[in-house]
């Protein structure tokens, strides 16, 4: 006889799930600052145009999520407040170390770009996924579509890198 297991709904309460937002929030913010940091540097030792122009354009992308993310805040009466994205920070950091090596060809070292470019824009889309279903259950229409347009910005990187890499194969 097979046994079916229940699992309770769990039930969480606004100020609970505001803090869980804000606290990611706050996660995402630092990596994103990291990225505008990094990314020109990324961009400056990519080999072909393509990769280049594509890095440039994510970094424009990257600094409209950062005002939105601002304006998130402001919306939701809360502040920056500095939390770990050390994790996020290391995927960045291995895309230099992986792009270091002098005797790969310029193209395997683009392609290294490119494997952690969309591991960077896989990790954005599921976090601004989860960050667009808590908005929602905030219930704020205009924090859910701010994190929306990051969402799709997200997503239509990782096809591009996609489509950039397929050219390299």
């Amino acid at each position: 006889m097979e046994k079916h297991i229940r699992t309770p709904r769990t039930r969480i309460d606004q100020a609970e799930l505001r803090h869980y937002f804000l606290s990611h929030l706050n996660r995402i913010f630092c990596a994103k600052n990291e990225l505008v940091d990094k990314l020109p540097e990324l961009a400056n030792r990519s080999y072909f145009l393509d990769l280049r122009q594509a890095i440039n354009e994510t970094i424009e992308i990257v600094s409209l999520q950062i005002a939105r993310m601002k304006t998130i805040y402001v919306t939701m009466d809360a502040f920056y407040q500095p939390e770990s994205c050390v994790g996020l920070i290391g995927i960045l950091d291995e895309a230099f170390q992986a792009i270091g090596l002098p005797e790969d060809s310029p193209a395997i070292r683009d392609l290294s770009v490119l494997f952690y470019m969309q591991n960077i824009e896989s990790i954005e889309t599921a976090s601004f996924k989860t960050m667009l279903l808590v908005a929602h259950k905030l219930n704020q229409p205009e924090v859910e579509q701010l994190i929306l347009e990051c969402y799709d910005e997200a997503r239509e990187d990782k096809v591009l890198f996609k489509e950039i890499m397929q050219k390299y194969l």
